[in-house]
């Protein structure tokens, strides 16, 4: 059986996400394993999943997956480059997927892997420095640099998910994985939405009490409902404002964070311990160089106590989430075959000292935050992370 990679963040599940999984079946032949690499508790974007990291590989495996492990939190918070990479290291390291499979609006891997390879040319090196002397952020800079070796051919670059795609297939290369790349085309235009679906609609309308259950499948719809009956979310980052504050205000040195530079540091310290609110300390941090989605990734990991150094060395396990009886089976494979260790019991971390019991024990922490802010204060309780063990899905 053929299997595929997929790096993700299923915040929440949706129709367009079971349709890629399904596309990538049919590309390869129907008979295809799927394994996904998901951010946890934590997105990309900085901000708090809007259900917990059990719960939506649950909603995922119920909506087409077989097997969903974990990009933890020092990574899933990283830059959208440092998060591809990320994704695709550990399924690299899984040591059971053929292929790495994603969205795209071109649809055409050649023309992303001619990106790809232009982005990452000496020349384009060195106009992306010229342009960052010059004050621009750093994703305008590495445009112009590409507007400059590939003409025209350039515009692939301005469209998010090709963007994601160039950065999947400069890991690829980076880490010289043995996975193809395969491309799915997308018919949606945001970031992350496909076929009319937006996972930040969606997120909106769960958080305002509104119904988007139909824009999901029926199977991980009912797991997400099932986890906001027993109370454990939906939260959002307001529902973490006082606790951030607080962590905020204790005097943190924001100069060891990843992303910091330029004195952003001063500006987060000055800010953090005068602003009332969070969204007023994000709008005083912010600059016109920097993305929004920076300054709240730095933000999210100062409350964490994630740094710089937490992730100058890729994952060093894999945390498996959830599984089917085909998951089960791949999982089997992997036991075998997998250069990372290999988590679905905690306990076993114990046996695996050094930086990924330390990685562990962050992601605990992490976990420990996250819960807070759960309606049900039964389900408040610390040192869940090494309680849980994967969803299985026998059905």
């Amino acid at each position: 059986m053929k299997t595929a990679g997929i790096v993700c963040e299923y915040n929440p599940f949706h129709l367009g996400h079971a349709g890629h999984i399904e596309k990538t079946r049919a590309a390869l032949g129907g008979d295809v394993g799927i394994v996904c690499a998901m951010s946890g508790n934590y997105v990309q974007r900085g901000d708090f999943a809007v259900f917990g990291k059990h719960a939506r590989a649950e909603a995922a495996v119920r909506g087409g997956a077989d097997l969903v492990v974990e990009i933890q939190s020092p990574y899933a918070l990283l830059s959208a480059e440092g998060f591809a990479a990320a994704g695709v290291y550990i399924l690299d390291r899984i040591s059971i997927c053929d292929y790495l499979s994603f969205g795209s609006e071109s649809g055409n891997i050649d023309t992303l892997k001619e990106a790809a390879e232009a982005i990452v040319s000496p020349k384009a090196d060195e106009l992306t420095r010229k342009w960052l002397g010059r004050g621009l952020p750093y994703a305008s800079a590495r445009q112009k640099a590409a507007d400059a070796v590939l003409g025209e051919r350039s515009e692939v670059l301005m469209s998010p998910n090709n963007l994601l795609g160039v950065k999947y297939l400069e890991a690829l290369a980076g880490y010289e994985s043995s996975m193809r790349p395969l491309t799915v085309k997308r018919t949606g235009g945001a970031h992350d939405g496909d076929g009319g679906y937006s996972a930040s609609a969606l997120r909106a309308r769960i958080l305002s009490g509104g119904n988007p259950w139909h824009f999901m499948p029926n199977a991980a719809s009912e797991a997400l409902m099932k986890e906001a009956a027993k109370g454990r979310g939906p939260v959002s980052m307001k529902d973490y404002e006082h606790a951030m504050l607080s962590r905020l205000r204790a005097g943190n040195d924001f100069s060891g964070l990843s992303g910091a530079s330029e004195g952003l540091d001063r500006r987060f310290l000055r800010y953090a311990a005068s602003e009332p609110t969070i969204a007023r300390i994000l709008d005083s941090v912010k600059t016109k160089r920097y993305a929004m989605s920076r300054i709240r990734r730095m933000m999210v990991c100062a409350c964490l106590g994630i740094s710089a150094s937490d992730v100058r060395e890729p994952p060093p396990y894999i945390r498996v989430l959830a599984m089917n009886r085909t998951g089960m089976g791949l999982l089997k494979d992997a036991r075998g075959n997998a250069s990372l260790p290999l988590i679905t019991k905690p306990a076993f971390v114990n046996k695996i000292p050094g930086r990924a019991a330390e990685i562990f024990k962050k992601e605990s922490a992490a976990t420990d935050f996250y819960v807070l802010a759960y309606q049900n204060e039964n389900e408040r309780s610390g040192g869940q992370e090494w309680r849980k063990t994967p969803a299985v899905i026998d059905e």
